[in-house]
């Protein structure tokens, strides 16, 4: 579908002061976004049992599912809509989508409801860590684009405060709170946003690939489904889930062609031709199944193998968020272009895989602060990568598509995370039922004696094969960080440093370079 806009206008520039506060709401939403999706962590004892009592502990992972499965879905379509719209207008509607959904959650009736209204929320969330991405790079300088690394500070921030916070409302307040407290916190985004924010966009007439976005929403849900579904509610080897994959792979084949026949895809693959763009996507989705993986099953490890409630297992991620949070505070200052960035992915790559690779020494009787300590490495060497490879993709990027850029970044997380999940699940199911035949891991709690110390060290050694399969495919991006052509490494012949776009170089003296380069792009 083509949408006509009036000829490129540039509107009034922006003054430090306006840049500054507008950076400051976008790392407000960010926090926003990161402490709602572990806010629900803390209440869902509350929530049961007023909505159901009966069914909601087996309908509780709807609740979590629904609000991912919308937010993936979206990402690419948010991209698109940036590129044709302009980053204010999407996120605006992004924040404002977020708003609503949390306004509807807070008044559900049912856990029917509920779940419904967690999706719209997720629709709104969607665009709230990608677009607000999209915007602090518009409020950058291409040089000087390290908003990622400030998101990782205060989304360490939001891990961490996130479950405290929800506790505390849940308790004094009432589990309705949780989502009512993002309202005046968003109606103030709301207001300084839409007051403050001036920013550029090519007005060009333009298409949206509703079908490719389709596509590739479809994909990315049936892909979450694997990894909710998997070696959970039907075995790796069950005819739906296998089905389950066939489709799957169906659906990313139709979303490829039609991104190669569209005129304008929602995900153009001129960007994977990009050496560093791509690399950049192939260690983020490698970090995010990597991460997710790893704090999933240690979860499982904390629970299962050393009996610790579930409530006080999430508080050994905060050390894992101190770390990120320690990291984005630091490296911000260090991660404008080439040799810097090539040190933070290297370090980065290498103590994750050295941290994962810890994990997988872990018996049974590991000290506790042991697992803190693998997970405060976790967090240093993660927190090197997630901001600093959106700094990489943006530096990288055309103007005239950073909007699509920038989300893809998030899309590959999200989908490594499912795919990773799904994979390590496979890996873990497939060695504990090797010396466990006939037992499943859920079923761990209630044996005793023997039978259940025999199926703990079988789990154990399960999910030793799960940390070397993660540590491994760590492994691989330290070789892609010592690959990837960093933006600003060197000087292309004809003066313009590579990622950086050469729109910021000369747009001073050619205000209609935005047209010729969207052109040429």
């Amino acid at each position: 579908m083509a949408f006509m806009t009036p000829p490129t206008m540039t509107p009034p520039a922006m003054t430090q002061r306006q840049k500054t506060i507008s950076l400051y709401v976008c790392l407000l939403t960010i926090v926003m976004a990161v402490i709602d999706n572990n806010i629900v962590s803390a209440a869902v004892v509350p929530i049961v049992r007023d909505l159901d009592p009966v069914n909601g502990v087996d309908r509780l992972p709807w609740l979590v599912s629904a609000f991912a499965l919308a937010a993936t879905a979206m990402l690419p379509l948010y991209g698109r809509l940036c590129d044709v719209f302009g980053p204010k207008r999407v996120y605006l509607g992004a924040v404002a989508t977020f708003l609503a959904g949390s306004a509807l959650c807070g008044v559900a009736q049912s856990f029917g409801q509920l779940i419904a209204f967690r999706a719209v929320q997720g629709i709104g969330a969607g665009g709230l860590m990608s677009v607000t991405m999209v915007v602090m790079a518009h409020l950058m300088p291409p040089d000087q684009r390290t908003g990622g690394n400030a998101g990782g500070l205060v989304a360490g921030a939001g891990m961490a405060v996130g479950p405290f916070l929800g506790g505390l409302l849940a308790e004094h307040a009432g589990w309705r709170w949780i989502f009512y407290v993002n309202i005046p916190l968003g109606v103030v985004i709301l207001t300084l946003a839409g007051l403050l924010l001036k920013l550029p966009h090519d007005r060009r007439t333009r298409t949206i690939d509703y079908p490719g976005a389709g596509l590739a929403a479809a994909f990315a849900v049936a892909l979450l489904l694997i990894s909710e579904w998997g070696g959970k509610q039907y075995a790796w080897t069950s005819a739906p889930l296998l089905g389950l994959v066939a489709g799957a792979l169906v659906l990313l084949g139709l979303f490829l062609w039609r991104q190669a026949t569209a005129a304008e895809p929602i995900l153009p693959l001129s960007l994977l031709r990009d050496r560093t763009i791509a690399i950049s996507l192939a260690i983020q989705g490698i970090v995010g199944a990597a991460m997710l993986g790893a704090m999933l099953y240690l979860m499982l490890y904390l629970q299962i193998a050393r009996g610790v409630p579930a409530a006080t297992a999430g508080t050994y991620l905060i050390p894992m968020a101190l770390g990120l949070g320690l990291v984005g505070l630091v490296a911000g200052r260090y991660a404008g272009r080439g040799p810097a960035q090539r040190r933070l992915l290297l370090g980065g790559t290498v103590i994750g895989t050295l941290a994962v690779a810890g994990m997988s020494t872990m018996d049974a009787d590991t000290d506790l602060w042991v697992v803190r300590g693998l997970l405060f490495a976790l967090g240093i060497g993660f927190g090197q990568l997630l901001g600093l490879l959106i700094t990489v993709v943006q530096q990288a990027a055309p103007r005239a598509q950073l909007g699509v850029a920038t989300t893809a970044i998030r899309f590959f997380q999200s989908l490594g995370g499912a795919l990773g999940v799904a994979v390590l699940g496979a890996v873990l199911t497939h060695a504990f039922a090797a010396r466990t035949p006939g037992v499943a891991t859920s079923a761990i709690p209630t044996l005793t004696g023997a039978a259940h110390d025999a199926a703990v060290d079988s789990f154990v050694h399960g999910l030793t094969e799960v940390f070397v399969v993660a540590a491994a495919l760590m492994g691989v991006t330290v070789v892609l960080a010592l690959l990837i052509k960093l933006p600003g490494s060197d000087v292309e012949d004809d003066g313009v440093r590579p990622g950086v776009d050469a729109l910021d170089q000369h747009e001073a003296l050619e205000p209609s370079g935005l047209d010729g380069r969207a052109a040429r792009a």
